[in-house]
C-alpha cells in the first residue's frame, strides 16, 4: 500500500530533480528564456523537447509498474485561453513560467523570489475567484475529447512514445546542426 506522504516526498524529489535540471540547462536565465521568445536562442525549446521524451517514457513506466494512474482531464479551447493568458501575462511582465520560477527561487534569484512567487499566489488566487462564474461558461466552450494521443491514435502508447521520440530526436539534431 503506498502512503501519501511517500508519494508527496517521491514528488518533491523529482520536483527538486527539475528545478536543478532546468537551472543547469539554462532554462532560469532571463537572457535564455528571452532568447527563445525573440527565436534566436532554443535552449528552452530543446529542454522541453527532451522533458517530453523522458516524462512520456518514465509516466508510461509508472503506470506499467502500478505506481502512477492516468486520468487525463478534459480540455477545451476555452480552458486554454483563459490558462495561456494568466500564463503569458505572468511570462511576458517577469519573464519566467511557474517552473523556471521555482528553479530560479532555488539558484537564488531575487526577481523570481520578490516579482515570480507572488505573482504565481496572485495568479492562483485570482483563478480560484474567476473560477466559479466561468466553468460552466467560457472554460466549457470548445471541448476536447477526455482522451490521451495513443487512444485519439488508437495506437498502444509505447507505439506512440516509439514513434514520438526518434522524431523529436531528429528535431532536436536539426537545431543543434542549425546552430539554435
Amino acid at each position: 500500500m503506498r502512503s501519501k506522504g511517500a508519494d508527496l516526498a517521491w514528488g518533491l524529489l523529482f520536483g527538486m530533480i527539475f528545478g536543478f535540471l532546468l537551472h543547469k540547462g539554462g532554462a532560469t536565465s532571463y537572457d535564455v528564456i528571452l532568447g527563445q521568445l525573440l527565436l534566436a536562442d532554443f535552449t528552452v525549446l530543446k529542454i522541453m523537447l527532451s522533458a517530453v521524451v523522458v516524462g512520456a517514457i518514465g509516466i508510461h513506466l509508472l503506470q506499467g509498474w502500478g505506481r502512477v494512474v492516468l486520468s487525463p482531464k478534459r480540455g477545451s479551447w476555452g480552458k486554454n485561453a483563459v490558462g495561456g493568458l494568466i500564463f503569458g501575462v505572468g511570462f511576458a511582465l517577469l519573464g519566467y513560467c511557474p517552473g523556471t520560477i521555482a528553479g530560479a527561487i532555488g539558484a537564488g534569484r531575487l526577481d523570481a523570489l520578490v516579482g515570480g512567487l507572488p505573482g504565481i499566489l496572485l495568479g492562483s488566487w485570482l483563478f480560484a475567484v474567476v473560477y466559479p462564474r466561468v466553468k460552466d461558461g467560457l472554460l466549457r466552450k470548445g471541448a476536447f475529447p477526455k482522451a490521451t494521443l495513443p487512444e485519439l491514435l488508437r495506437l498502444p502508447r509505447w507505439a506512440v512514445i516509439g514513434l514520438l521520440s526518434p522524431a523529436i530526436a531528429l528535431l532536436l539534431t536539426l537545431i543543434e546542426r542549425a546552430g539554435l
